[in-house]
């Protein structure tokens, strides 16, 4: 555990129009609201899934094209901005790596790239018809908590969450692009993801259309025990804040009525029977 761990920590989910396969465009945008993020005390800021580099590519070239590696500038600059910051973001992009392309989202610290995660669920839209699935989920030990991170589609796989929470993530972050048809992922999944699992959830949806595809928002904050603690219900670009203490989500034991209703979520369970 980090020494320096932080009791309370401001969060924010980030929800806005990214500029389709325009990197320095989106790029420029994040490091702006990531000042203004600072401004207000926040420490950690979540943005949209493939914020950098839009999501709808119509064929594996363009999305190539488009794709960046963690040494591009647009992405190394975001990582400066967070680091000058004292700030902890999350952003999404194609990345390029090692000949493959992944649909990723890199966390950044005071200190630097903390570590990356490629979404490792694809469904047949976007970006992802081209993309080669991660193959890891790891949690990030940081003074702003144990984070882990899932894309968009990972969230209706609660295995996907449960490996977090029981890799000890206090935090689920997730970047998205949910689009039309995707509004019960954000008012249902989240919250059941969050409730299954006694963790925050912080999701990030884009707005706007692209290449025919309109983008719901709905991003919010989610806390331990299902609360919506803050939200954002339209389809315009915004910012949810909300202060937090990771160090809740720890404690699996739910005590509604102590020594008559208690649950804890994790040593009630059957592993024996899953199989």
């Amino acid at each position: 555990m980090d020494s320096r761990r932080l009791v309370s920590v401001r969060v924010a989910a980030v929800q806005y129009r990214p500029d389709f396969a325009d990197a320095r465009s989106n790029s420029l945008r994040v490091v702006e609201e990531i000042g203004a993020l600072a401004g207000q005390g926040v420490q950690l800021a979540v943005f949209p899934e493939a914020a950098v580099t839009g999501y709808c590519f119509e064929s594996e070239k363009e999305a190539r094209r488009a794709a960046l590696s963690l040494e591009s500038p647009e992405i190394t600059e975001i990582g400066r901005s967070a680091s000058n910051l004292a700030m902890w973001v999350i952003v999404g992009f194609a990345e390029k790596f090692q000949g493959s392309l992944f649909n990723s989202a890199a966390l950044f610290g005071p200190e630097g790239l903390v570590g990356v995660y490629r979404k490792t669920h694809l469904p047949c839209l976007g970006l992802d018809r081209f993309v080669a699935p991660g193959n890891a989920l790891p949690v990030f030990d940081t003074p702003a908590g144990k984070i882990g991170i899932l894309i968009c589609f990972d969230i209706r796989f609660p295995e996907a969450s449960r490996t977090l929470a029981l890799a000890g993530a206090e935090i689920i972050c997730l970047p998205t692009n949910w689009p039309d048809t995707a509004q019960l992922a954000s008012d249902v999944l989240c919250r059941a993801r969050a409730i299954e699992n006694h963790v925050y959830v912080i999701a990030s949806n884009r707005v706007g259309t692209e290449n025919g595809f309109e983008f719901i928002g709905r991003s919010k904050i989610i806390s331990p025990d299902g609360e919506v603690v803050a939200a954002l219900d339209s389809r315009e670009s915004g910012v949810v804040i909300a202060d937090i203490e990771p160090a809740m989500a720890s404690n699996k034991r739910v005590v509604r009525r102590e020594g008559q209703y208690e649950m804890d979520l994790f040593e009630a369970r059957r592993p024996d029977l899953y199989a």
